[in-house]
């Protein structure tokens, strides 16, 4: 890609400067990486790159191997005698990372087969340039013009690339979609030239909205053009679904959960769960029986020809009863900012953990990230400092039918939003990626690691009901299970569609007679499972980890306050562990999030040989 020689930067690199041997390699993988993926770059918080695009091209892919290579072999010659204990860790941590970068460019190769991967990165390459203030207009609207102007290089490289690969043919699925969020990127267009005329009236000396609107055109034609492209030629050769096989998705796994766990071994442990968790939501459900629907008989095996049967009908219905105290589409924002505000108080009173002070802000999903549904968090980068987070909540589509629409609004009810609400923010993401930001590790925080932050956001959903949010109403309680029943029912759902050919049919049946789940929502996760590979394995998983580890450092903590290990309960299904002698929940609680978002497997080893300083917030 073309530099930008009309940019000036009006940000500083906030990196500190590197002293020793390992932060010299890091930093110097760094500035070389930041320019291989310069939207990365963005995301994370070094803007001297704000202007441009990966060099998606054939030449830019061999370089950036060249460079993944040499920066690995560097690395891995570092002597760890001459390294500090925390700086062991980030190496381990820094080859697993070079080693995912080397696998997606060698082996998954996405920019071959996936159109949405194009869409994508526009997308958040010009998203991240408006949606927060870590620099003036003049820095972001200027880098967002030039973004601009080289899109077209973008398209130009997706139309040599999109032949698809040996046994991976392009995907018609990923095709589709991309061609429905296309709109996003014209949205986001408007939205730089609305931003442009505000800073104008702001008095911002600056003819940046003049600019935008007279090269936007060329850069809607653009689009325009890659749109005629996907449906003029790549459609008509689109096979499948992008499911990766057997062998590509073990691979991948390894590198998302920074594990050698086979996808059987996951499987198995998710389907021992899932029975588990049915089981406690059967049991809670015919407790609440009486309460939501007193005027009906409770289904019995005898009237509903199966025990099974009769268990599926009293969950659904009690589910369904609950389900339609929900919000109405333009009631969603709201609820969420009231819930946010009301969780962050229950905290502050039980003294449960630091809460964060950089803004939570709770918008609708962009266009461009609408496809995967449900809620997300975006988070500022570990070095941009006091910027807002975003709670993106996806509203339901206004052309949807209206029984569509009501299903959308059963699945995330009053009660499924308060859980969202602490899964995306306080103290799930929000406040977890928060400290991650403030770790003095930047390797743990500029790489931080999905599996953990996903688990996180699980695990401390059961935290907080062990506490005593929400009262301990088993009516929430039963929503709760039938979420992590989700996050387990995520984890088959990857395996199956990826390994072993799930269809649609019995997909379908997994989540909704199974587990539960309103069709649109089991819909949309389908679409979501078929996008994407191994994400949606790091809820479940990274959540057991998380228990694990708490299991086995209270039982250290045991020992220590003169008790035996003994005392600490085996685990029900998760949480439920009550106090232990010793154990301190807000000090435990801190002392996880204050090491960035490393792998579980390498907090552990941190955890367990050294005592955590003074919180961080």
């Amino acid at each position: 890609m073309p530099q930008a020689d009309e940019f000036r930067s009006f940000t500083k690199d906030q990196r500190p400067k590197p002293e020793t041997p390992f932060e010299h390699a890091l930093h110097g993988f760094l500035d070389d990486v930041f320019v291989a993926y310069p939207t990365l770059a963005t995301d994370v918080g070094y803007h001297e790159v704000d202007p441009l695009w990966p060099d998606m091209s054939g030449t830019g892919r061999l370089a950036q191997l060249a460079m993944l290579r040499r920066h690995h072999a560097v690395v891995q010659e570092l002597d760890e005698a001459v390294l500090s204990a925390d700086e062991q860790v980030d190496r381990r941590i820094l080859l697993d990372v070079i080693e995912s970068f080397l696998f997606d460019q060698e082996v998954l190769r996405e920019p071959t087969w996936d159109p949405l991967s194009y869409v994508r990165l526009i997308g958040d390459g010009f998203f991240s340039l408006l949606a927060r203030d870590y620099a003036p207009f003049m820095h972001r609207g200027m880098a967002f013009l030039i973004r601009m102007r080289h899109m077209p290089e973008v398209f130009a490289a997706a139309r040599d690339n999109l032949l698809g690969m040996p046994n991976r043919p392009v995907s018609l699925l990923h095709t589709e979609t991309a061609l429905a969020q296309l709109d996003g990127i014209g949205e986001l267009i408007d939205e730089a030239i609305r931003a442009a005329y505000r800073e104008r009236e702001r008095g911002e000396d600056t003819d940046l909205h003049r600019d935008l609107e007279r090269e936007a055109p060329a850069a809607r034609e653009a689009v325009k053009e890659f749109r005629d492209f996907l449906e003029d030629q790549v459609l008509a050769r689109a096979r499948g679904e992008g499911r990766l096989g057997p062998d590509l998705f073990r691979q991948k796994l390894r590198h998302t959960l920074s594990s050698d766990l086979a996808p059987e071994a996951l499987l198995e442990r998710a389907r021992r769960d899932f029975d588990v968790v049915r089981e406690e939501m059967v049991r809670l459900a015919r407790e609440l029986w009486p309460r939501w629907l007193a005027d009906e008989p409770e289904p019995d095996a005898a009237n509903a020809g199966s025990q099974l049967e009769a268990d599926n009908q009293v969950v659904r219905k009690v589910l369904d009863a609950i389900g339609a105290e929900h919000r109405q589409p333009e009631e969603l924002l709201d609820y969420c900012q009231r819930e946010v505000a009301r969780i962050e108080r229950f905290v502050r009173r039980n003294q449960m953990i630091g809460l964060p002070p950089e803004p939570l802000r709770v918008t609708w999903t962009p266009t461009f990230m609408r496809a995967y549904g449900g809620a997300f968090l975006s988070p500022p980068g570990p070095l941009d400092k006091g910027q807002p987070s975003y709670f993106w909540i996806t509203p339901p589509d206004e052309a949807w039918p209206s029984e569509r629409t009501e299903s959308y609004l059963r699945e995330d009810n009053d009660r499924m939003l308060r859980l969202l609400c602490i899964h995306e923010g306080v103290p799930g993401h929000y406040l977890q990626l928060s400290w991650s930001n403030r770790s003095p590790s930047l390797t743990r925080s500029v790489f931080a690691n999905g599996m953990f932050a996903e688990g996180w956001a699980v695990y401390v959903t059961q935290v907080m009901m062990d506490v005593g949010y929400g009262g301990r109403d088993p009516s929430l309680m039963l929503i709760h299970w039938k979420f992590y029943l989700r996050c387990v029912t995520n984890a088959i759902l990857d395996v199956l569609t990826h390994t072993q050919e799930l269809t649609e049919e019995g997909a379908l049946d997994l989540m909704v007679r199974q587990g539960f789940q309103e069709e649109q929502e089991a819909r949309s996760k389908w679409l979501r499972a078929r996008l994407t590979s191994t994400q949606l394995s790091t809820y479940y998983l990274g959540s057991l980890e998380l228990w694990d580890l708490e299991v086995e450092v209270r039982r250290r903590d045991a020992v220590q306050a003169g008790a035996g290990a003994e005392i600490v309960p085996e685990q029900r299904i998760v949480g439920g562990l009550g106090d232990t002698p010793g154990f301190d929940l807000r000090a435990y609680l801190e002392s996880v999030v204050a090491h960035g978002s490393p792998p579980i497997r390498h907090l552990r080893e941190v955890l367990l040989r050294e005592e955590v300083g003074p919180p961080l917030a």
